[in-house]
C-alpha cells in the first residue's frame, strides 16, 4: 500500500485572509502570512508545511474565493 501525498497551489491575490482554510486543515498545511500582504491588503494564506499535505482538498472545499487548486496521487 502506498503512501498518500498532496499538494496544494493557492492564488495569494485572491485570498482575503479568512482563515477558513488554516482551520479546516487537517494536516496543519497551512497558515497565514503574518508579515506580509497581498494587493488588496490581506494577510493571506500559505503553505506552511507543504511536505504534510495529503491533498484532501478541505482547504478548496471551504474557501469562499476558490483560491485553491489542490493535486494528490499515490506511491
Amino acid at each position: 500500500m502506498g503512501k498518500i501525498h498532496g499538494a496544494v497551489e493557492i492564488d495569494r491575490e485572491r485570498c482575503k485572509g479568512c482563515d477558513l482554510c488554516v482551520t479546516a486543515c487537517p494536516t496543519d498545511v497551512l497558515a497565514l502570512q503574518k508579515a506580509e500582504v497581498n494587493d488588496r491588503g490581506y494577510h493571506y494564506a500559505y503553505t506552511a508545511n507543504p511536505e504534510a499535505c495529503i491533498g484532501c482538498a478541505s482547504c478548496a472545499t471551504v474557501c469562499p474565493d476558490a483560491c485553491f487548486k489542490v493535486w494528490r496521487w499515490k506511491d
